[in-house]
């Protein structure tokens, strides 16, 4: 890691809305504006036919243009290779769109704060290592130096914990608390239970899913009313891009409306047919009631995992915008026994300031320097340790011992182990003479190779003559503290370190990314 001079910031890089922060002087976590004046700007980029790039464009100005042009919750598709957005003849991928956005946070804090050089970026706890360097990647084609990736829930326990004023002072905090965060973004859910005290805190366990947020509940609404016009004028207003487009924001605001109130109207038009359908909170409810149990088998499990009942938690912690739908507080009311808290950090903007308490941290221990701080604030936050947990196994690909025509997955690391971790295993080799070994790494829980996810794979290749079936050879995985996964093997008759690498079968290159880097400052952003 290296700090380069100018401003550090945190980063969150969310599915619907983004944001970025930075601590003042004064040691307390400050959201940067945006142009607009707002502290979060939408995760929306449109590709004008005009070569101009609008992140976060006003409903207005997405009504008049092409939908195949507006590209939207871009964060589920990070780590994809085989997704691609073609613009003026050239493919973008995930990585390049989201730094399109970095780009316009990095920007609009500017007007604020000066050059913003140094960033740690968030990510949630259930993105494995691919999307993981699909997120590093992007903050390096947006022009910043990316000091580290964290995850969602670790920030939000530090804005959590520093805006009480616990962490960093033993005078203040006397015992450990246990809290869980439940984090409802736009696109992706977390579960996190952590337990801290002034110096230290610690993940107990953590699960999630990528492929669950706001915008789920908001497609139910969508799905509800097109059936409606349909069974009155039998035309599907979906059908029409456009039509699409205009429905589905008049559904995110009826969403937002029915947190406050009992009942609102969404109005549909298409093909000169309008009609009226008022949706209440109870009907809204029912249609998205699977959605909420899946959270709420998540937090049960979650607990499980932690060791902690019902009444247990010191508190639960609400993060993301989703999660001001009355039906999550009432779900984890029923299950944790508390009334969640939101009034201590913003649910909305409570990443982005835990990932610039981590940034400070991080830049505090690095420059050894308290000039911009305080040595009072550098102190606290120097005296801050924290230990997360792997959200994926971590399995190495071998044949089963049973029936060597069969692969499986053998688990290296299991799921929910305190991080960073190092582990070395033996293996063997399976015929005579072999030239070379194949190791691929494996996420996941389940025995099929084919039902987990191969986030690399490398060979050991020169391996002694005349080497023997059965021949030892050592594998050793290494989890660091940000996620990030290495592995090396050892053929040990010869007791000779073979040379490995680990080649990603996603994510983008390093020529990629310096390519990306040099076409985004092409594109002006707005």
């Amino acid at each position: 890691m290296n700090i380069l001079p100018g401003n550090t910031v945190g980063i969150d890089l969310g599915t619907t809305f983004s944001a970025l922060a930075q601590l003042g002087p004064n040691g307390d976590p400050v959201s940067v504006n945006n142009a607009d004046g707002r502290p979060i700007t939408p995760s929306v980029v449109l590709l004008g036919e005009d070569g101009k790039v609008i992140v976060g464009p006003s409903p207005e100005r997405m009504s008049i243009e092409d939908p195949k042009n507006i590209v939207e919750a871009i964060k589920r598709q990070m780590g994809n290779k085989d997704f691609f957005v073609v613009y003026q003849g050239k493919k973008l991928t995930p990585e390049f769109i989201s730094a399109l956005i970095l780009k316009k946070l990095k920007q609009d804090a500017e007007l604020h704060i000066g050059p913003v050089v140094n960033a740690v970026i968030t990510v949630p706890y259930y993105f494995n290592d691919v999307r993981r360097k699909a997120t590093q990647d992007a903050g390096k084609i947006a022009g910043l130096n990316v000091i580290d990736i964290i995850n969602e829930p670790t920030a939000a326990t530090l804005a959590y914990a520093w805006a009480k004023g616990e962490l960093g002072r033993p005078d203040k905090m006397t015992r450990d608390r246990t809290i869980m965060v439940y984090d409802l973004g736009g696109g992706t859910f977390d579960v996190t239970v952590v337990r801290y005290n002034a110096t230290n805190f610690k993940v107990l366990a953590t699960d999630g899913d990528v492929m669950l947020g706001g915008i789920d509940w908001t497609r139910r609404v969508v799905d509800h009313v097109a059936e409606q016009f349909h069974r009155k004028f039998n035309e599907d207003p979906r059908s029409d891009p456009e039509t699409a487009m205009m429905l589905s924001q008049e559904c995110e605001q009826a969403k937002r409306e029915l947190s406050n109130k009992a009942q609102t109207p969404i109005t549909v038009y298409h093909k000169g047919k309008s009609l009226t359908v008022s949706l209440s909170r109870v009907d809204f409810e029912r249609m998205t009631a699977d959605l909420m149990q899946r959270t709420r088998d998540t937090t049960e499990l979650v607990m499980q995992q932690a060791g902690v009942g019902l009444g247990e938690l010191d508190d639960c912690v609400l993060v993301g915008g989703s999660t001001y739908m009355p039906a999550v507080e009432n779900m984890l009311k029923e299950t944790t026994g508390l009334t969640p808290s939101r009034d201590v950090v913003k649910p909305e903007e409570a990443v982005a300031q835990g990932a610039c308490l981590h940034a400070a941290l991080l830049e505090a221990r690095a420059t050894g320097e308290a000039s911009r701080l305080g040595k009072a604030v550098a102190d606290r936050l120097r005296s801050v340790n924290a230990s997360d947990v792997n959200s994926h196994s971590l399995g190495v690909k071998i044949s089963d011992p049973n029936n060597r025509q069969r692969k499986i997955n053998h688990i290296m690391i299991p799921k929910n182990t305190t991080v960073p971790h190092k582990v070395s295993q033996r293996f063997v080799t399976n015929t005579a003479n072999q030239q070379r070994i194949h190791v691929c790494i494996l996420e996941g829980d389940a025995t099929d190779p084919e039902a987990c996810t191969t986030i690399g794979d490398f060979r050991i290749v020169n391996l002694p003559s005349n080497l023997p079936a059965g021949s030892p050879v050592e594998i050793t995985y290494h989890y660091d503290k940000n996620g990030r996964i290495s592995a090396t093997a050892r053929e040990l008759t010869s007791n000779r370190e073979a040379t490995t690498e680990i080649v990603r079968d996603s994510g983008l290159t390093n020529d990629n990314v310096d390519a990306f880097e040099t076409l985004a400052k092409d594109y002006s952003v707005e």
